[in-house]
């Protein structure tokens, strides 16, 4: 079993940035590919970003390529977005999810989902 704990959303003005943190429990953090995905109101979960087990790969959505940057800490077992120029647009509930299988756009492939925390990108 892992727990997800995400952290560090909050309210930001267009332009800004925010860093959100996703804390995993358990020993076998390293062994997991991480992803970032989000849902909007109204909306359906849409992927953000991905980064597999060693950091090595990363992936991201056309939307957020640029901006966002995606990273882990093994050690630490904690998976990070760094969100720089936010929009609007990005306003969403973030969620991290952790899976043993690399697929970095498909929902089903990860096994444990977080919480959520709330972004909100005011105009």
């Amino acid at each position: 079993q892992v727990q997800l704990v995400e952290s560090g959303g909050g309210l930001v003005q267009a332009g800004g940035s925010l860093r959100l943190s996703c804390a995993a429990s358990g020993r076998t953090f390293s062994s997991y590919a991480m992803g970032w995905f989000r849902q909007a109101p109204g909306k359906e979960r849409e992927f953000v970003a991905a980064i597999s087990w060693s950091g090595g790969s990363t992936y991201y959505a056309d939307s957020v390529k640029g901006r966002f940057t995606i990273s882990r800490d093994n050690a630490k077992n904690t998976v990070y977005l760094q969100m720089n120029s936010l929009k609007p647009e990005d306003t969403a509930v973030y969620y991290c999810a952790a899976g043993l299988i690399w697929g970095p756009t498909t929902q089903s492939l990860y096994d444990y989902w977080g919480q959520g925390t709330q972004v909100t990108v005011s105009s």
